[in-house]
């Protein structure tokens, strides 16, 4: 097994930092305290590339393999501060572009597609429930009945990322109650839809930059050609595109990672104290290594998943590890990197504080640390 990257890939990774540091320094302190996103830099990625990267040419997109998409959501997260934006570039990349990939009719995905790539339109899926969160399969309320050639759906979703801004959702809703989990159904809800609407934004503890709502539908009529794969396919579209999310939307905290390590090097170099650079201290030249040695660690896991995902295999235990392993290290990466710069760190304008608070998050979305777990000792027979 060969990790070493191709010098096509280690260029491209550079040039995605370049973007980055050139496009994408907007002022993150003020978005963040206005809970505000950034439409200019949402729209510079799409014209990047980076909206395109897990979608075919011939719709508009990069066609990247796997491998390639984490080295460059690593970059991204190297170089660019904003982690709300982030989130919703991965929420729109996982949770809507790869379901219409993968599942979606020839009308579906020349319908949506080069509108998700190109930046012009914005996407996402709804799956969350006020009741039905982790337990999304069994507790599920929310209905699609088949009425003619439409859906008339009912019920909430909460919790949706880019639902104040989006264009169209991937609907999850029970079609047959009677064959449970295997009675869920996807369809594809454009937001002009008569039926839907669009909570007011949720304010959040982290990632702030990244808008949240809840979606209401009353019956809210959706044409039967809407439907995303076979009536019943709603859990199997759900974990095609969960495989994708747990293993790919904490890579840019890989990069955030490297960085936070390389902070830290510097500024224990710089800061003296009792006569003495504080890296001289074992207390924080160890707390360092550790960094070290997590980053490293972590990066390995997530590139062997991209070559395994490169290889087609079955990935469901291998996302579930890293997505757990990546989100736990990501906070303590954050704690000790405020811990090195002391009361620097603790200080807004240093942002490490706002990283913190964004990197929490990440034991919560796209599975708790706590459903990743159970997720792996199944695969283990346990």
């Amino acid at each position: 097994m060969d990790f070493a990257l191709t010098e096509e890939q280690e260029r491209f990774r550079e040039s995605v930092i370049g973007f980055a540091r050139d496009h994408l320094a907007h002022d993150v302190i003020s978005l963040d305290a206005e809970h505000g996103f950034s439409a200019e830099a949402w729209k510079r990625c799409a014209q990047f590339g980076i909206q395109g990267l897990p979608v075919p040419e011939e719709y508009g997109g990069q066609g990247a393999d796997p491998l390639t998409i984490i080295l460059a959501m690593e970059a991204l997260g190297y170089a660019c501060r904003d982690n709300g934006l982030l989130f919703s570039l991965n929420a729109q990349m996982w949770s809507c572009e790869v379901p219409l990939v993968r599942f979606g009719t020839d009308e579906q995905k020349q319908r949506y597609l080069p509108g998700l790539v190109d930046g012009s339109i914005v996407g996402v899926q709804g799956m969350s429930e006020p009741d039905a969160g982790s337990d999304a399969f069994g507790s599920m309320s929310t209905t699609a009945v088949k009425d003619g050639d439409h859906y008339v759906i009912n019920g909430a979703k909460t919790w949706i990322t880019n639902a104040p801004l989006a264009d169209v959702f991937i609907v999850f809703a029970v079609t047959d109650k009677s064959k449970g989990a295997f009675g869920l159904s996807a369809l594809v809800v454009d937001r002009d839809t008569p039926g839907l609407d669009v909570g007011r934004p949720f304010h959040k503890m982290g990632l702030r930059t990244s808008p949240m709502s809840e979606l209401i539908f009353r019956d809210c009529r959706v044409p039967a050609d809407r439907l995303l794969g076979k009536p019943g396919s709603g859990m199997a579209i759900f974990n095609h595109s969960m495989d994708w999310e747990r293993g790919i939307i904490m890579a840019t905290s890989i990069g955030s990672m490297q960085r936070q390590l390389e902070s830290s090097i510097q500024y224990a170099k710089d800061r003296k104290q009792f006569g003495q650079s504080i890296g001289k201290f074992q207390a924080v030249a160890h707390r360092i290594v550790d960094m070290k040695v997590r980053l490293e660690a972590a990066r390995l896991l997530l590139y062997h998943l991209g070559w395994s995902m490169t290889q087609r295999t079955s990935n469901t235990a291998e996302s579930a590890m890293v997505k757990l392993f990546l989100s736990e290290a990501y906070v303590q990466s954050s704690l000790d990197t405020i811990q090195n710069h002391g009361g620097l760190g603790y200080m807004a304008e240093a942002q490490f504080e706002r990283e913190l608070r964004d990197a929490i998050g990440g034991r919560i979305y796209s599975g708790t640390s706590d459903i990743q777990r159970n997720l792996i000792a199944r695969h283990l027979g346990l």
